[in-house]
């Protein structure tokens, strides 16, 4: 269906214009003028979390949002949920919500299990007989045994979004709305949740969710909106937005959703770009959150003085679509003269488990690095690993005669994300094709 033949009779959602202001002050003494309207003077700074956001979503869409920290994903929904208030604009909602926020939103910590089951349904607007109906399927949801009879502040983070999400879900909602909370259980329960996601596709209900997991919301949502500083970036599909949200990450689209010239980007980045070295300007490594507790060694005979990964379309960014080609890339310093010098890269899984990883050895690429000389090394293939997070360290190594040395290793340095709508067994796909004929045809 076309955006423009959609009714108000197909909407779910709309939200139209609204903005979200707080007010900054810089002393605690001001706001307290202001409240007791001591002075004509404004004392605040507005902040703006949401600036006139408008979108609408139809019966039956299944919506992600994304963005980086701060881009005003929670706070839209807050206000969709009646959690927040906006400053501005107006919101209409077309059916009964349920909401998964924050972990823990809307129970009390000092009832038991049960008790924040009919808490939970009656504040949603069921009565005592339809909470009855539903408790046997909210309780095999959930399958947290007798915990349920336990005061809630006992629960453990996973028993916590494991009976909130049982209630949220099974009330039988016509729009669903959650917020990372997935991310809080187990593989196995993760699972159990998608596949409600899809049970309710398959029966047209909505479901709007904010998610970091690009990989789930490239595999569940119909149509995903970007943010970015309390705007809305864009609208489109999950691939459309996913490789517009990796231009955002280096701040290759401005506020409006338009693509900068290569000209702005360098001015404001100071020329860094694939390819571009570190002699000037930020670096490669400045694009990316490193391992806050990272770990170097080596006898620093060489360096890696800087270090990055970027997409087939030359974007910096850890991001990666499955089966799509992308770089990982090293700039080395000599300090003395290296004879077969061996350059290296390892991804390893979030359990430690090396997965795969390669260098200048084994691909039969020697040469050799003189004092002060700098050389950048790339490594360039297809991500064919499955879809997850894994680890990436770096290392330059080498012989002195019969001896292994390590000039310099990054271990754990930073991570990739594969983002992928199918999954395979193992750690890699293999990419299978797979004929079917029918015996006697």
């Amino acid at each position: 269906m076309k955006r423009e033949e959609i009714t108000m009779e197909s909407v779910a959602v709309k939200v139209d214009n609204v903005s979200k202001i707080y007010k900054l002050y810089d002393r605690p003494m001001d706001r307290l003028k202001e409240a007791l309207r001591l002075t004509k003077e404004v004392k605040y700074r507005p902040h703006y979390a949401l600036n006139n956001v408008s979108f609408q979503i139809e019966k039956g869409e299944t919506v992600g949002i994304i963005g980086i920290n701060g881009a005003g994903k929670s706070t839209i929904l807050k206000i969709i949920t009646g959690v927040l208030n906006q400053t501005s604009g107006i919101v209409e909602i077309d059916g009964r919500i349920s909401a998964l926020l924050e972990l823990g939103a809307g129970f009390n910590l000092e009832y038991t299990g049960i008790e924040n089951i009919y808490l939970n349904g009656t504040m949603i607007g069921f009565s005592k007989g339809e909470i009855d109906e539903k408790l046997d399927s909210i309780l095999e949801f959930a399958d947290i045994g007798e915990f349920i009879h336990q005061p809630v502040k006992t629960y453990s983070s996973g028993m916590f979004v494991r009976l909130a999400f049982a209630v949220a879900i099974n009330i039988e909602p016509e729009i669903l709305i959650v917020d990372e909370a997935l991310s809080v259980g187990d593989v196995f329960f993760q699972a159990k949740c998608y596949k409600k996601f899809e049970d309710f596709k398959r029966e047209g209900r909505t479901i709007l969710f904010v998610s970091h997991d690009l990989g789930s919301i490239s595999k569940y949502c119909d149509r995903v909106i970007l943010m970015n500083r309390g705007k809305k970036v864009s609208e489109g599909s999950a691939a459309q937005m996913i490789d517009l949200y990796k231009k955002v990450l280096v701040n290759q689209v401005d506020e409006e959703g338009n693509e900068r010239s290569a000209i702005e980007v360098n001015k404001e980045s100071d020329g860094v770009t694939f390819g571009a070295g570190i002699s000037e300007g930020k670096s490669w490594r400045s694009h990316f959150i490193l391992n806050p507790k990272i770990q170097e060694y080596g006898d620093k005979k060489a360096e890696i003085v800087d270090f990055g990964m970027a997409d087939e379309k030359g974007i910096l960014t850890n991001t990666i679509i499955k089966g799509h080609e992308f770089t990982i890339m090293m700039r080395v310093k000599s300090y003395e003269e290296l004879s077969f010098p061996i350059v290296a890269f390892t991804i390893k899984d979030r359990r430690g488990t090396e997965i795969t990883g390669t260098n200048t050895m084994i691909e039969q690429i020697p040469f050799i690095l003189k004092k002060g000389e700098e050389i950048e090394v790339r490594f360039t293939q297809k991500a064919n690993l499955q879809g997850d997070q894994y680890l990436v360290s770096l290392g330059c190594t080498g012989f002195e005669g019969d001896d292994f040395e390590v000039h310099h290793r990054i271990y754990d340095g930073f991570t990739l994300e594969i983002v992928s709508d199918k999954n395979t067994i193992g750690y890699y796909d293999m990419n299978s094709e797979i004929e079917l004929s029918r015996i006697g045809e």
